[in-house]
């Protein structure tokens, strides 16, 4: 398997009948929940949940995200979802990449990246990473 980015953590997928859209591939709304299983999968792998967010009163919000939809795929296909966490543009922010993958023939099919932005959940404010945040995320960070 050829991962656009060293050590992804990877979820595998599979399309499923409810997947399939009117033109008998996986609708593109399916991959973009995906990426959100992977990446809260990803988040508590490393040791972050949903709960540490709310008792921090912080989260990592999208800001921006671009799809890149390369190939169908097709209800039953199996699929490797890895992502991957790069460093933002500034001290509040991070991105997360995404690369699918068709694992019979390790073709890749769909590239995404979020760029995230660290927010006070309380007011919608952008603030600074939370130490519990950085200690996690930051050493998680992949570099090419």
């Amino acid at each position: 398997m050829t991962w656009d980015r060293p050590n992804p953590f990877i979820l595998p997928v599979r399309p499923q009948a409810a997947d399939i859209d009117g033109l008998d591939h996986t609708n593109n709304a399916v991959y973009v929940r995906w990426c959100q299983d992977a990446g809260w999968a990803h988040s508590h792998a490393l040791g972050l949940t949903l709960a540490d967010y709310k008792r921090l009163d912080r989260g990592m919000a999208i800001r921006r995200s671009e799809f890149d939809y390369i190939f169908a795929t097709d209800e039953g296909e199996a699929l490797l979802l890895g992502t991957w966490l790069t460093a933002g543009d500034s001290p509040l922010s991070m991105q997360r990449h995404f690369q699918l993958v068709r694992e019979h023939d390790s073709t890749t099919v769909l590239r995404a990246r979020w760029e995230l932005v660290c927010i006070e959940l309380s007011t919608g404010r952008p603030k600074r990473l939370p130490p519990e945040f950085s200690d996690i995320y930051v050493p998680a960070f992949s570099t090419l």
